[in-house]
């Protein structure tokens, strides 16, 4: 038999490998800047065409290379970090796999200029499907400079998969960000299109939050620090107010390397416990320095995955630095005994006998004759009706008492209980005179009514969710959103990195009926919010919105204007509890029934159920 087994060429090699490195153009400028940083550069500029389809240059200052070293660093696990298996457990610096240059040369075209100190003239290379096809002296300045063209052109499969210019560019920002963050003493520039979107100063920590995630966090950052024997713990975290429901900037560094800890996150969630809501998100930055024989970065080649030789100590370490932060800068809500409008306790007087208080009961009261009590607030207008219910009755059959057999209503639900929901037939609506209906409020959530075929109860909260969701709706896809103006404009930070992601939407912002202005650097001037949203404070509902819309950059319109329309509606919705009135309740359901589909809130839960007359008969037997 002949052998089958053989080497796989370098090219071939170098394109496998390519799969788990370099996934999109955000993946080219995590490892080109992760470089330069490892080459000691106090200025990196980065430069986007096309959200880096098209081009992407990084350049250093840093201490470049040598004319042999230039071209030994395209060639698969050749590097400068590591020379024996126990450096692996010493690492001090961002790359030490020698695998991202000959990923990135296998799948774009490949210019470099670079140039060290000690030489007067500099090397010129140009790589292409991992071949070296050109190199020449130039004349140029120390340090190092990347150009990546055309990337993944060999592999058109690949380079089909990649999503809109925004949600790339999004993905930009997100790697550029997480390098900036973590090293505040190197200045970082980046241009999208040749315009420039941030321009980043040697600074101190808090200063580059600031910088990288708007002015708006300044005022909003507990610092956090401990040092152990363990571990060495500095950074921030946000307060209970500036917890958001998406979005919030979450950030772990260990080393100086962004990694991803849903574990550690937890020990932050639990420092927070009964101080948010649990749906909400609280940012922070917290950086790790830790032995790095105690860590093992090797595990992915992304190298955002770590793992701790004692991670379950280190969470208690943190978990009690940020109850720490919490309690020493006082974010913790206190108890204040000295409020004016509080009651007032009289002193201890142990000469003055204390009289019990008197229960009159009065044992002739009928509570069902007389005047009804006036707390019977759902129906204020019928409140002096006591008697004569049963003329109410007298115009109905036993025929039409007792339901036909044709309700199909039952259905099942996740959990196995049976659940009556709405299908009713358009005879049923038809015949059904909601003007005249007699609607009940019940534990301030549901409306109940007779209908045909027994009793319909609406989920007050899901009908106006329902009702405000069209209405959102067709503001979006009309642009007639009407804005209410505010008395006093408010003002929006936005990160610069975001600013690209939010212009984007403005023109859905302003068709619901947001009234913004851009008044450059990420500040934007809000004058007017959508009408009807005025107990709505309107910069956390911008907020909020283009929170959401991050994660759906490319997506299509209709769901863009999905995630609109239900944001608005939910939070502009009635709330449990609230008493309506009679003519509310009727406005509710005249507006839900000529909804787009009344049965059905737009998440998919049921607004309304019918329960038939023949379940209720059995359950009275």
């Amino acid at each position: 038999m002949a052998d089958i087994i053989r080497l796989l060429p370098d090219a071939v090699a170098n394109q496998i490998a390519a799969g788990e490195v370099i996934q999109r153009p955000a993946s080219v400028i995590k490892e080109l800047m992760e470089n330069s940083v490892d080459a000691g550069a106090t200025h990196i500029s980065v430069w986007v065409t096309d959200a880096g389809k098209t081009s992407i240059q990084v350049v250093d200052d840093g201490k470049g290379m040598s004319e042999t070293d230039a071209r030994l660093s395209f060639e698969r696990h050749a590097t400068s970090k590591i020379t024996s298996p126990a450096d692996l457990f010493n690492l001090r610096t961002m790359g030490f796999r020698g695998e991202a240059l000959p990923s990135i040369a296998a799948v774009a075209q490949v210019e470099v200029k670079t140039r060290t100190s000690d030489d007067e003239i500099g090397t010129w290379l140009n790589v292409e499907a991992s071949r070296i096809t050109e190199q020449r002296p130039v004349a140029c300045q120390v340090g190092t400079s990347f150009t990546v063209s055309n990337l993944f052109y060999n592999v058109p499969a690949r380079r089909r998969f990649l999503k809109s210019n925004a949600t790339e560019l999004n993905n930009i920002m997100a790697e550029f960000e997480r390098i900036a963050l973590v090293h505040p003493d190197i200045s970082f520039t980046l241009f999208r299109d040749d315009v420039q979107v941030l321009d980043l100063r040697p600074s101190s920590f808090r200063k580059r939050i600031v910088d990288v995630c708007g002015a708006s966090y300044d005022k909003s950052l507990l610092p956090v620090q401990v040092d152990t024997s363990i571990i060495k713990i500095d950074g921030f975290v946000g307060t209970p107010e500036s917890a958001r429901t998406k979005g919030a900037r979450q950030f772990f560094f260990v080393n100086g390397r962004f990694m991803r800890h849903p574990y550690f996150n937890r020990a932050i969630v639990t420092a927070f416990e009964r101080l948010v809501p649990q749906d909400r998100q609280i940012p922070y930055f917290i950086c790790f320095e830790v032995e790095p024989s105690r860590i093992d970065v090797n595990i992915h080649p992304t190298k955002t995955e770590i793992k701790f030789e004692d991670d379950h100590s280190i969470w208690q370490i943190l978990l009690a630095a940020v109850r720490e932060a919490l309690g020493k800068f006082n974010a913790v809500p206190t108890i204040d005994f000295d409020r004016g409008e509080g009651p007032e306790i009289p002193g201890f007087s142990p000469n003055v006998v204390s009289t019990p208080p008197q229960v009159k009961v009065n044992p002739n009261y009928n509570p069902f004759e007389g005047t009804p009590s006036p707390n019977i607030r759902y129906d204020r207008q019928r409140a002096q009706v006591n008697k004569g219910w049963q003329e109410l009755y007298s115009s109905l059959t036993q025929k039409d008492i007792r339901t036909s057999e044709k309700s199909n209503l039952a259905l099942q639900d996740t959990n196995g209980a049976s659940k009556l929901y709405s299908e009713s037939s358009q005879e049923e609506q038809a015949t059904w005179d909601r003007e005249q209906a007699l609607y009940i409020q019940h534990a301030g959530r549901y409306l109940v009514t007779s209908v045909k075929s027994g009793l319909m109860i609406i989920d007050i909260v899901r009908a106006h969710i329902r009702i405000l969701y069209d209405r959102f709706m067709s503001q979006l896809t009309n642009c007639d959103g009407v804005s209410q103006g505010l008395l006093f404009t408010e003002l929006i930070q936005i990160s610069a990195t975001q600013v690209p992601v939010f212009n984007m939407f403005m023109e859905q912002f302003k068709a619901v009926g947001f009234d913004i202005s851009d008044l450059g650097g990420g500040s934007y001037a809000v004058n007017g919010a959508p009408a009807g949203t005025e107990s709505l404070n309107p910069v956390s509902l911008l907020l909020e919105i283009f929170d959401g819309l991050l994660s759906r950059t490319g997506q299509p319109e209709d769901k863009i204007h999905h995630h609109i329309a239900i944001t608005l509606a939910q939070k502009n919705a009635i709330k449990y509890g609230y008493v309506m009135t009679p003519e509310e309740m009727k406005t509710l359901v005249n507006d839900l029934f000529t909804s787009s589909s009344p049965n059905f809130a737009p998440d998919g839960k049921a607004t309304l159920v019918i329960i038939p007359n023949d379940s209720i008969e059995n359950r009275l037997k």
